[in-house]
């Protein structure tokens, strides 16, 4: 029997197949198109389920016994539908401006910390209510309409089984999900105007939803007896993926987006997670929760650089046999050595998110001079995302942090340089995993409990997480790291007035 984990993003879904060993056996990609306008940002949920019947079965065509599918996907975004699960109207991405008044509406009745304190979110137009009701008032011939409101991951589960139930890690994304009594809040969504049926059952992270029906394995080529699994919301299946099951390991996801995921053996105190805009998310592990401290550009600042920046090198490096990043590395050492760039990159290139969540925030390079090479702007977009993930660990520490190590996944775990300057700058040590997509492995991991080929979390660990190599802070870099960033935390507050 094989296993597969469907891996749902704004912009793309993947299905990826593993033996009963953890191997990986192969992998289907599509993408879909997001538009965005001033007045709005969607995705065409028609187009979104195409593609994930496509990239099932073109990897069911090749693996016939897959015995159990693992749904996880992208927060926020809901689908209104019909009772056969038709879409009534594109979905709202999280960065949809829609939404807005009403968040205020809902936060001027009820009080910001006291639906933080029932959401563990601080209130925001991103979140899925506030848009829901949007629709209520804007697009009342809709709403009335509606049968049920889908996020991805219970939409999907929805369609492969025919039951509507939804991960506790995504059904918080609401903004009306109780971390408390793990049940949706009565009082926000009675204030909100939205009737409880619509929405799915919450259920743990990992619960078997069901069988294939047989509408859905004609559809897809699954076999009728495959089982399907709500696994969570991808931040959650990486932090699975990356090995992370309590408070002493936390996460570097060093991926596009930069997330640091700290696991909390207990709900963490709400006032220095609503001061720095940290979720507090019910976790797989029961009694746990994790939170998510990210920037938005982590590895597509560094590509920034790369493609903007650096065109000759990348011929350079081509005609060397070896990648840009390397090149770009090698020349850095030979002018500096060991030494910080001095620069200071302030990588808001899509604005602020955590803990300032500030859409309005730019980039900035600081220190530039008529000598500066690409090298050293490059290795200085490296330590941006460095120290400023600094700063939310610094922020997320007052709630009860205590991680030992991070375990770091995507791409940027590859590059030893990067990941030496991590664990230099945050003075935490860092073991770097095989695995560059964690959130898949994750949802395999999960997908391999329910189907009964792994007994628990640490017996798929011990098939699916392999460490590499771990990175000791060296305290003389600490230092002088520090010294740079005593600088560096006061750019954002100097610069912001001029944006």
């Amino acid at each position: 029997m094989t296993i597969a984990g469907l891996d749902i993003g704004t912009t793309g879904c993947k299905c990826t197949v593993f033996d009963e060993t953890g191997k990986e056996l192969g992998k289907a990609y599509r993408d879909y198109p997001v538009t965005r306008g001033l007045s709005g940002h969607e995705i065409d949920v028609r187009a979104l389920r195409l593609a994930v019947f496509e990239v099932i079965r073109e990897m069911s065509g090749q693996h016939p016994d897959i015995g159990g599918i693992g749904v996880t996907s992208f927060g926020e975004t809901f689908v209104m539908t019909d009772e056969e699960g038709e879409p009534l109207l594109p979905s709202m991405l999280y960065t949809d401006p829609r939404g807005k008044e009403e968040c205020a509406e809902l936060t001027k009745t009820l009080g910001e910390m006291h639906i933080a304190k029932i959401t563990g979110l601080r209130p925001h137009e991103m979140y899925g209510i506030s848009k829901m009701m949007w629709v209520r008032k804007n697009r009342p011939e809709i709403f009335e309409k509606t049968a049920y409101i889908f996020q991805m991951e219970d939409y999907i589960v929805f369609l492969l089984s025919g039951k509507r139930v939804i991960d506790y890690s995504l059904a918080t994304r609401s903004m009306a999900f109780d971390i408390h009594t793990l049940q949706y809040s009565e009082e926000i969504l009675n204030e909100a105007g939205i009737g409880k049926e619509l929405l799915s059952v919450p259920v743990p992270s990992g619960s078997e939803a069901g069988t294939v029906t047989e509408e859905a394995s004609g559809k897809c080529g699954l076999p009728t007896s495959c089982l399907v699994v709500a696994v969570s919301q991808d931040q959650v299946a990486a932090a699975v993926g990356a090995g992370a099951f309590n408070g002493k390991v936390g996460v570097d996801g060093a991926g596009t987006v930069e997330c640091l995921t700290p696991v909390y053996d207990a709900i963490p105190e709400i006032q220095p997670m609503y001061d720095g805009y940290f979720s507090v998310v019910p976790y797989v592990v029961p009694g746990k929760y994790v939170a998510y401290a990210f920037s938005y550009t982590g590895g597509a600042l560094i590509q920034w650089c790369v493609e903007t920046l650096a065109k000759k090198e990348k011929e350079e490096a081509t005609a060397l046999g070896i990648s840009v990043n390397e090149l770009l590395e090698r020349r850095y050492r030979e002018k500096r050595g060991d030494e910080p760039s001095g620069l200071l990159v302030l990588p808001h290139f899509a604005g602020a998110a955590t803990p300032y969540m500030d859409t309005g925030s730019r980039g900035v390079i600081i220190g530039l001079t008529a000598d500066t090479e690409v090298s050293e702007i490059y290795r200085a977009c490296m330590e941006g995302v460095a120290y400023e993930m600094l700063v939310n660990y610094r922020a997320v520490k007052k709630s009860g942090v205590h991680f030992d190590k991070l375990n770091a996944t995507g791409g940027g775990a590859k590059s030893k340089e990067w990941m030496q300057m991590k664990a230099d700058i945050l003075n935490v040590p860092i073991t770097a995993l095989q695995t560059v997509d964690a959130g898949t492995v994750g949802s395999a991991m999960l997908t391999g409990i329910a189907a009964g080929i792994f007994r628990d979390l640490q017996d798929a660990a011990s098939h699916m997480v392999e460490e590499t190599i771990t990175y000791v802070p060296d305290p003389s870099m600490h230092e002088k790291y520090m010294d740079v960033f005593g600088r560096y935390e006061k750019v954002y507050k100097a610069v912001r007035p001029l944006m």
